[in-house]
């Protein structure tokens, strides 16, 4: 028997063990596609032979089946379903004195897609004592939105994050000048005068540009006045391999001219890093251990391993992760500020945008955003975001906090015709489930405001006050009790006191605006409390404006 025949009769067994007895050569030949990629160039050839080995094997006795397993040490594995994999795995490589890096670019602030990356940074250095870098990536000054540089922080901290380093790119200018200049004498970078168009048809058919034999010290006389170029005029380029089956990774570019102004350098420097290389220098120079970065990020670490090797640095573990999806959100922040410019969006922290502020504003705890991202880990798989998951996680923080209130949409003042019981306070507890909270105070003297969208014909019982009929839009006494109501299957509805309310505003998560009043314990709240207005959902105030309370609401 020979190699070939063997493993086809080891397949073969496998099968047999698991059906009784009895193989099944489709099945065999898909075990041995499956688990012998090796051998797929060669399915022609497997495809008579299984039948004829399958065939001997079926004519074996179970316990003849047995011994030959046992021969050819074949094993039937217990396979049981894996459990879904959920939070975050453990790091490879060391645990000790590791050091991560979040590195947003300061286009603007963080929004939830960001947190995908800073969480499990953030998380990992907790676990194991770790260092955490917050490096600023600005050395694309047509990418910089310079309030960034004060948003990014504020955002991390609203997620509970400090980092102990905070570091930006636009400062090491001449480290990366340091190392671009060793790169090149070392024989490993050179200076490309090609024109763009020129460069891509040779590298696409993996032909090297004349200028990858310069000498070195041309290439040192190039970069020595590369600065007095005019930019597109001439890069540096790190050399790779130029036939590398990813034409992307052929002599990737190091170094370009920029004439742009940069918001923290002005026009001090003309010869602007690539993202590569300044990334690659930086996560040595740093003493990263481990880079956690998405999966769109693979080949850029295929392209910084080569700068790796040509300095003789140890390589940190990468960690790549899948995409995170979410449904009906703006993560875009280029598209977000072109609708702030526009007027679409009314800031950063507009409901509808996915910014970690936008997110703060409607009341969304952090502790939310965070241990959500905690649970997806940072596994290759892509990950899928609802605001169904957001809103469960997130009412676990609200419920016990968020004190309850009335407030009804478009009031309407109605004086209950037949009331005689006169004027009553009304208690109701601020939280059903902590009454060592207090109760509010809801004065009732037959009149009262109502929703527009709750004056209907029928009986309804005011929560708590009385029970009303409703007829053709005139409104009277019905009775009091709950009981009463209860028997009739009266509606319960809202109410807010005549005398003792206040102007309500809520921002809805689409933008738009729910106008009424609010019942008058509402004046005892401060900026950045959380209510729940019953029926309604819950509500962070954000502000008082001439005696108007405005919120924005959370979700149900």
């Amino acid at each position: 028997m020979n190699d070939l025949e063997e493993i086809i009769y080891k397949h073969a067994l496998l099968n047999a063990a698991k059906h009784k007895g009895s193989a099944n050569p489709g099945a065999v030949m898909g075990s041995i596609m499956s688990n012998e990629p090796e051998l797929r160039s060669k399915a022609k050839e497997i495809g008579p032979m299984s039948g004829k080995i399958v065939a001997k094997v079926n004519a074996l006795s179970l316990e003849e089946q047995q011994a030959e397993m046992e021969k050819f040490g074949v094993e039937v594995q217990d396979k049981k379903p894996k459990a879904k994999e959920v939070g975050l795995q453990e790091l490879p490589g060391t645990h000790e004195n590791i050091v991560l890096r979040f590195a947003p670019n300061p286009s603007g602030p963080l929004h939830i897609g960001h947190s995908r990356a800073a969480v499990p940074n953030a998380e990992y250095v907790k676990r194991h004592n770790g260092k955490l870098i917050l490096r600023i990536e600005d050395t694309d000054p047509k990418r910089v939105y310079e309030p960034a540089y004060e948003m990014i922080p504020e955002d991390l901290e609203w997620l509970g994050i400090k980092a102990d380093e905070v570091i930006y790119q636009s400062d090491r200018f001449e480290t990366y000048y340091d190392y671009a200049r060793q790169l090149i004498e070392n024989g490993a970078a050179y200076m490309c005068t090609c024109d763009g168009a020129t460069f891509k048809e040779l590298k696409d058919n993996c032909k090297a540009c004349p200028c990858r034999d310069n000498s070195i010290e041309e290439n040192i006389e190039l970069w020595e006045k590369f600065d007095t170029m005019e930019a597109g005029e001439a890069v540096l380029r790190v050399k790779t391999d130029i036939a590398h089956k990813n034409p992307a990774i052929r002599d990737w570019v190091a170094m370009r001219l920029v004439d742009e102004t940069h918001p923290r350098l002005g026009n001090k420097y003309r010869i602007y890093p690539m993202m590569n290389f300044s990334v690659a220098v930086d996560d040595h120079l740093m003493g990263l251990t481990h880079v956690l970065r998405g999966k769109d990020h693979l080949a850029n670490t295929e392209k910084q391993k080569y700068l790796y090797d040509h300095m003789g640095w140890d390589v940190p573990e990468y960690i790549h992760y899948g995409r995170l999806k979410m449904e009906d959100i703006a993560l875009s922040t280029s598209k977000a500020m072109a609708g702030i410019e526009d007027g679409t969006y009314s800031g950063w922290d507009d409901p509808r945008l996915g910014t970690l502020r936008a997110i703060a504003r409607r009341g969304i705890n952090p502790r939310t955003i965070y241990n959500l991202i905690t649970e997806i880990g940072v596994k290759m798989a892509d990950s899928a975001i609802s605001w169904k998951k957001i809103y469960g996680l997130n009412r676990s923080f609200l419920e016990p906090v968020a004190n309850r209130y009335f407030f009804c949409e478009e009031p309407q003042l109605v004086e209950i015709d037949g009331y005689e019981g006169g004027k009553v306070d009304i208690e109701r507890p601020l939280h059903a489930d902590h009454l060592d909270r207090g109760n509010r105070v809801l004065p009732f003297e037959g009149t009262a405001y109502l929703a527009k969208s709750d004056i209907g014909d029928g009986i309804f019982r005011l929560m708590d006050a009385v029970n009303v009929n409703i007829e053709d839009g005139k409104i009277s006494y019905h009775s009091t009790s709950f009981e009463d109501a209860r028997a009739v299957k009266a509606r319960i509805i809202q109410w807010v006191p005549a005398e003792d309310n206040v102007d309500v505003k809520i921002v809805m998560d689409d933008a738009s605006i729910k106008t009424g009043l609010g019942e008058g314990a509402l004046r005892d709240l401060k900026v950045g409390d959380i209510v729940q207005f019953e029926r309604v959902g819950f509500a962070r105030l954000d502000e008082i404006s001439d005696g108007e309370l405005v919120f924005y609401f959370a979700h149900k």
